[in-house]
């Protein structure tokens, strides 16, 4: 009896575990970004450093476009290579979500203040929203696994 108890204890808290590591995960970790067609177009890297949020493009999915430049980017990122741009810079916790931060589209180089979530009812889809005023527009991410 003994030893069916700790073995149940032992799965218990394993289980624990699994999934307060599932939860931790978040944000975090690498995203496709998936135009309006349906195709992947990059993948973008979101990680921590110092308490604040950032996410960089790791890979531009079409070869012939990977040597692309930002070159309708503003002030420092202008003309940089769009493969290793932060394009999501600047975020912080609050709640469930991240905010205040700064979304760069490479394509057109303009800047707009966002927020991102993960999806409350999928773990592998990203809420990424930008804003202009009072209007927005949400892209969905989805997780590279």
């Amino acid at each position: 009896m003994k030893t069916k108890f700790n073995l149940l204890n032992l799965l218990f808290f394993g289980l624990i575990l699994i999934s307060s590591g599932l939860q931790a995960q978040g944000v975090f970790g690498k995203w496709k970004v998936v135009n309006e067609a349906g195709r992947v177009n990059s993948i973008i890297e979101i990680y921590e450093e110092d308490d604040i949020v950032h996410g960089k493009v790791i890979r531009i999915t079409k070869e012939e476009h990977r040597d692309r430049k930002c070159t309708e980017c503003p002030g420092e990122l202008k003309n940089k290579p769009i493969e290793g741009l932060n394009v999501i810079r600047d975020f912080v916790k609050e709640g469930d979500e991240y905010v205040d931060g700064t979304l760069i589209d490479p394509k057109s180089g303009k800047e707009y203040k966002g927020k991102i979530w993960v999806d409350e009812s999928n773990p592998d889809k990203l809420n990424v929203r930008g804003y202009i005023a009072f209007f927005y527009k949400t892209k969905v991410w989805e997780r590279v696994e």
